[in-house]
């Protein structure tokens, strides 16, 4: 059985499952990564902070699609989910540059109310973009260190399942530059990217621009120099009728709004991926931090 198959088999069982414990509460979601977990914590702690209520967490969901049919199924009422991403993968709307951010949000927003009557709050701050990382001894043997400049030699591709699949991933990438394939793309886990880099398994890995492990100096992202990926604003989406019904949740969602830059997104990744702090308490400290920043306790 192909992987794809199993993949939606296994997708198709877990929403299942999900559909047979729908809580009254507030139900938060998340993809099935670091970054997803850390921002659906950071939300179930804002709410529940903000409105006193009780918030069920329901993280590592799997992909795209299945996050999105959850919160559209009313299994969550609310995720993290990036523009570019909805844009592509969901609407299946032609992609667009990343200099077009605000149309794309306006764009993505005003369609996912019509089709779905699901809300997109205003963007957190950051843009988590894919981004093609390799070792840095190899990137300076480049011209420059952009996707340009790396057709001169050929690579051994690694890639998470999304990334092969998704118009905005490994097709987008191979129309826009043409780059030169040692073989066919390494599938695997997200977290194995840099370990399979440092293991010399693979010269380039289709990585996520906010990841922890990139503020290490042994990595060095190729610059997406023609502009092959379009925007990719974080956001949280929410449910129309949860929003209707708890009161104070829109509120408490817009005070996350531009708290989080591509620098402190990272951060917070490494704090779980690298140092090993749990997410709540990652979380936890953001929020505080946050707040006296405010000068509100």
């Amino acid at each position: 059985m192909r992987t794809g198959a199993v993949a939606a088999l296994l997708a198709a069982a877990l929403l299942v499952c999900i559909s047979c414990g729908r809580s009254s509460a507030i139900i938060v979601g998340s993809k099935n990564f670091t970054e997803q977990e850390v921002l659906g914590e950071i939300a179930a702690q804002q709410i529940e902070t903000r409105l006193h209520t009780h918030v069920e967490r329901r993280f590592f969901l799997g992909g795209t699609l299945l996050a999105h049919l959850a919160l559209k199924d009313g299994q969550i009422d609310l995720y993290p989910e990036y523009t570019g991403t909805a844009l592509g993968s969901v609407l299946k709307e032609p992609l667009a540059p990343a200099s077009d951010s605000k149309a794309v949000y306006d764009k993505v927003a005003s369609l996912y109310k019509e089709r779905f009557h699901l809300i997109w709050m205003p963007p957190l701050g950051f843009d988590d973009t894919f981004a093609m990382a390799v070792r840095s001894e190899d990137a300076k043997q480049l011209s420059s260190q952009s996707l340009s400049a790396a057709a001169a030699r050929s690579w051994r591709l690694g890639v998470g399942y999304e990334f092969l699949t998704r118009p905005d991933g490994l097709r987008r990438l191979n129309s826009t530059y043409h780059l030169r394939w040692n073989g066919l793309p390494k599938t695997m886990d997200l977290g194995l990217l840099y370990r399979a880099l440092n293991q010399r398994q693979i010269d380039m890995g289709a990585a996520n621009s906010t990841d922890g492990l990139l503020t290490s100096d042994r990595y060095t992202v190729l610059k997406d120099d023609r502009n092959a990926f379009p925007p990719y604003q974080a956001c949280f989406i929410v449910r129309e009728d949860v929003l209707q019904r708890a009161p104070g949740l829109r509120t408490a969602l817009d005070e996350l709004s531009g708290t989080l830059d591509e620098a402190t997104m990272r951060q917070l990744n490494r704090r779980v991926d690298i140092d090993h702090v749990p997410v709540v308490r990652v979380a936890a400290d953001f929020l505080t931090q946050l707040r006296r920043s405010r000068g509100k306790k």
